[in-house]
């Protein structure tokens, strides 16, 4: 098996804040694929305003030089964190992660990520299509309206800006409803992916739950 926590799940249930947390804990590497799809999307709007060509799309993502942390977003040397935390790049990035040939190119990229060391990853497909074989698999959920409070209350997300909670669940139903339903890796839960359910549990706790998980499963030292 690959040594790869897999935390899958839906925008808002926790799993950024949860996994940088549980890497940090842990000493592991981490990466959030979201990102990813979110930097190909704004790269390719920024060089044509469009995203009908998806040849050109897995162009982008293919040479794209990807410079992840835990707080930033760096492509081609240039910091695009603020540029990517949009609604509008939140849709954008799903029509990405849509098409087949940018997705086959990203979860490539996304797997050579593994090949130095253990791995916290986060997305939605980790545990299904990137890392089948992940030692551990998660899927983190909450109810909509936690969901749609935790993004509007986030300082790192731009939709953090909207005044009313109606509109950051109306950009999340519609990230659900592209996830879910598209042909080339929705968003579902592994078979064998443990769920935590966030609703109205702290941080903390989510994530010493998920640490317990993780020790108890691989024998670490608490």
């Amino acid at each position: 098996m690959t040594k790869v926590l897999a935390i899958d799940g839906p925008s808002g249930a926790g799993k950024g804040t949860v996994s940088r947390a549980v890497a940090k804990e842990l000493q592991w590497s981490y990466v959030d694929t979201g990102a990813m799809y979110r930097a190909v999307a704004w790269r390719t709007l920024e060089q044509t305003k469009s995203l009908a060509d998806e040849e050109f799309i897995a162009t982008v993502a293919r040479v794209t030089v990807f410079d992840l942390d835990f707080t930033r977003v760096v492509i081609d040397g240039e910091d695009i964190t603020s540029h990517v935390r949009t609604p509008e790049i939140d849709v954008a990035a799903s029509t990405v992660a849509r098409m087949p040939s940018v997705r086959s190119v990203l979860v490539a990229r996304q797997r050579e990520f593994a090949a130095g060391g253990p791995v916290v990853m986060e997305g939605r497909d980790i545990g299904t299509v990137v890392f089948p074989d992940a030692i551990i698999k998660l899927y983190l959920d909450a109810t909509p309206e936690e969901r749609a409070k935790r993004r509007a209350s986030d300082p790192v997300h731009a939709l953090s800006q909207a005044t009313e909670i109606g509109v950051v669940a109306s950009a999340l139903e519609s990230r659900d409803r592209l996830d879910r339903t598209r042909q080339t890796s929705p968003l579902i839960r592994a078979d064998d992916a443990i769920l935590i359910e966030t609703t109205g549990v702290s941080v903390g706790d989510v994530v010493a739950k998920v640490l317990s998980i993780v020790r108890d499963r691989l024998d670490l030292e608490r």
